[in-house]
């Protein structure tokens, strides 16, 4: 079907139509996000786009260029407003094909002299000769490639122009009689009675030519009343235009002077939402199926690095004035050697999610996410926020560890949906004062894998936490971890019903959802039966939480030669 068939066949299945107005792609998505019937591209928030007059300052190029950009950005009908039809009953011929061929559903003229000025501007409002308009539609009707092709509605000013409901409606029969496809009455009362009154006579008249209406100042009406009346279309023609500029306008004042964008950032729409709108992840597919300059998916990594670890007691004086991240080794903080090791395995992305002293938090080549709520909401929080901005393959590494380049080497290799880091030597290490993340695997060498290595170094696991017992743990979580896009879409999926169900009671380990940590959200996957597996490693990694660990690691980074000690956990 072409997008006029279908709009015509809109008309038959609905007692009325739903049109909202946008100037281009993007509106057309969010319009088609809403489940209304189509699109207005409307002439009001073309020209405001381009900052100029509603008053055919844009030529018909400009107007049937935003018109395609609108089209192409929906699966929608496209209704497309074109003023006068851009000059005499030669140009709408013109337009009529022009707008036909790149497969608009329909097109609107009215019954103004060109130039025309904006309906709600007082003074002028030149009517054209009813004669003369009714020359433009079958023009009109004559320039389009079938009978059944695009529509054609004629929009009828009488009422703006003050030339009374008689002549309205005078003009509505000779344009049907004409040929048009759908009168459109124009109005600016700021109630609904004129056009129920225009509705009532045409109904008196036996006139089956479809009626639509613009209720921009008479916005009491609901497309219900509107219906009952007897209109099939109401057109909501520059509400988004308007809704954006208010919104846009506030945003930019706030910013100007706060000086920062902290007490914007959740009234706005989130990264994620607007890669979902451009449709990225299908590009990303798209890319690594028929691109040719590379052959590899990319991976994103996330650093969670909210949380405020003065709690270490024997780090605390190093604490005071800088988040655990920023402390510095060798010359450089423990962030940006967790970057450089990231990206000499290739990853390209980062995204670091900060909230304690997140003022003192300097890298380059990263993204920021704010946690406002570091105090109350833990791990699992901080890490979801970060993925709220992610829709690929994702790497995820603790922001107070550091490790050999060859634990992500492997990771990254993992074909698994949801892989972590497991270490097997734990045991063999001196006791930590802290409770560990532990974990218990089930033997996976009944599982088919798709490749050696994985039969050798990974492992399906059955539990993960602080609570199980360290003398029966299999291995102990170092704090990393990889999702495919697959991954990503369930652990998403699963965060979403934990905060429904858990946001007031006990999850797992923490008191509610908002306190948890990312092992209760692996255990609850797990529960669910999603598959995880873990990468078993032996040494090769380094938590900072003791003056110890602190200590040896400034000594590895600074020899870096043969013979330096290796770093282990």
């Amino acid at each position: 079907m072409t997008k006029a068939e279908k709009l015509r066949a809109l008309f038959n299945k609905k007692p009325i139509l739903k049109i909202v107005g946008a100037h281009n792609a993007l509106g057309a998505k969010l319009i088609e996000k809403h489940d209304f019937d189509g699109v207005w591209s409307s002439g009001f928030e073309i020209a405001t786009a381009h900052g100029v007059p509603d008053a055919n300052i844009l030529t018909m190029t400009e107007n049937l260029d935003a018109s395609i950009n609108i089209n192409t950005g929906t699966h929608l009908p496209v209704i497309c407003d074109c003023d006068t039809g851009f000059g005499n009953a030669l140009n709408v011929m013109h337009m009529v094909r022009k707008y036909e061929s790149v497969g608009m559903a329909a097109v609107t003229i009215e019954d103004k002299r060109f130039p025309k000025m904006n309906s709600f501007i007082p003074g002028r409002q030149e009517l054209a000769p009813i004669d003369e308009f009714v020359g433009k539609l079958q023009a009109a009707q004559q320039a389009r490639s079938t009978v059944s092709g695009i529509m054609i509605f004629a929009r009828i000013e009488a009422l703006i122009a003050g030339w009374g409901m008689e002549e309205a409606l005078k003009r509505a029969l000779a344009y049907a009689e004409a040929g048009a496809d759908g009168i459109v009455i124009h109005s600016k009362s700021d109630s609904p009675k004129e056009i129920f009154e225009f509705a009532r006579a045409w109904q008196q008249q036996g006139q089956d030519c479809p009626l639509i209406c613009i209720p921009t100042m008479y916005y009491t009406a609901t497309a219900e009343e509107l219906a009952d009346a007897g209109f099939k279309m109401v057109i909501y023609a520059n509400q988004g235009i308007r809704a954006s500029v208010r919104h846009m306008d506030e945003i930019f004042g706030r910013i100007a002077f706060e000086g920062s964008t902290k007490g914007i950032e959740h009234e706005i729409a989130s990264m994620g939402e607007i890669f979902g709108l451009q449709g990225m992840s299908r590009y990303c597919e798209d890319e690594k199926r028929y691109g040719t300059s590379s052959t590899e998916e990319s991976i994103q990594a996330l650093i969670p690095a909210a949380g405020d670890h003065r709690y270490q007691t024997e780090l605390s004086p190093l604490l005071q004035d800088k988040p655990l991240c920023m402390l510095e080794i060798a010359g450089k903080t423990l962030l940006e050697r967790q970057i450089e090791l990231l990206r000499s395995v290739g990853i390209k992305e980062f995204s670091v999610v900060v909230g304690h002293q997140q003022d003192k938090i300097k890298v380059e080549g990263a993204q920021f996410i704010e946690n406002c709520d570091f105090d109350s909401k833990k791990s699992a929080h901080s890490i979801m926020l970060g993925l709220d901005k992610s829709f690929g393959k994702t790497l995820i590494c603790y922001a107070d560890i550091i490790f050999d380049k060859q634990i992500p080497e492997l990771l990254i290799q993992s074909t698994y949906d949801i892989t972590i880091v497991m270490d097997r030597a734990f045991r063999s290490l001196p006791r930590r004062d802290k409770k560990l993340d532990l974990v218990l695997t089930n033997d996976s060498s009944n599982l088919k894998p798709t490749r050696k290595m994985e039969l050798e170094r990974f492992k399906y696991i059955s539990k993960i936490g602080k609570i199980i017992d360290v003398s029966k743990a299999d291995y102990e979580f170092i704090g990393m971890m990889l999702f495919s896009k697959h991954g990503l879409e369930i652990l998403k999926a699963a965060w979403s019903t934990v905060q429904k169900e858990f946001s007031n009671k006990r999850f797992y380990e923490s008191p509610n959802a908002y306190s948890a940590s990312m092992t209760d959200l692996l255990q609850f996957l797990i529960d669910r039966g999603t598959m995880i597996f873990g990468l078993v490693v032996e040494h090769g990694w380094s938590e900072v939480y003791s003056l110890d660990d602190y200590e040896r690691l400034k000594q590895y980074f600074t020899e870096n030669k043969i013979g330096a000690p290796s770093l282990s956990s």
